[in-house]
């Protein structure tokens, strides 16, 4: 008899440590957070077509690139006493070797203040839609297409006189 008590007081024994098993485990993690350079853009030089001169018959392009050539279409001439054209250039700056895309208008309006009107449109930069922050910066320059009506009334054209401004927009890719 005190066999088989020996054996159910090992088998309680056994038992027990089941009985007693641990029913969870607790650990901890760390968090972090890492704030980086905010990206911004500032204007360096607005954009320029420079002059232009148009037929009365034909209206037509000029092309502004974003490296600052300029070539005409259609009844539009470049003469030979161009003014200043240069495309817009901007100044992008954020935290070192992050890429970004860059977002261009769709369109904009020249205006002379008299109620006269021109269409820019068919944006295009240097770089193209996405950009790298080497050393934190880089110069982004933009060009366009300026549509010029056939006999369009001669003045000083403009964004600020009766025109409507462009936006270019930056965001961390």
């Amino acid at each position: 008899m005190q066999k088989y008590l020996l054996n159910i007081i090992i088998l309680i024994a056994g038992c027990c440590n089941v009985c007693y098993a641990q029913q969870s485990a607790v650990t901890f993690a760390e968090a972090r957070a890492w704030i980086i350079a905010p990206i911004s853009i500032n204007k360096t030089t607005d954009m320029d077509f420079g002059n232009v001169a148009v037929s009365t018959q034909s209206g037509g392009t000029v092309v502004l690139n974003p490296a600052g050539g300029r070539v005409s279409t259609g009844g539009v001439s470049l003469p030979t006493t161009s003014g200043s054209p240069q495309p817009a250039s901007f100044s992008v700056t954020g935290e070192s070797n992050y890429s970004y895309t860059i977002t261009l208008p769709t369109s904009a309006t020249l205006g002379d203040g008299l109620g006269n009107t021109m269409i820019i449109n068919s944006f295009t930069s240097t770089p193209q839609s996405i950009g790298t922050l080497n050393a934190g910066t880089q110069n982004l320059s933009v060009g366009a297409t300026l549509s010029v009506n056939a006999g369009q009334q001669a003045g000083n054209y403009s964004t600020q006189t009766g025109g409507s401004s462009f936006n270019v927009t930056v965001n961390y890719n």
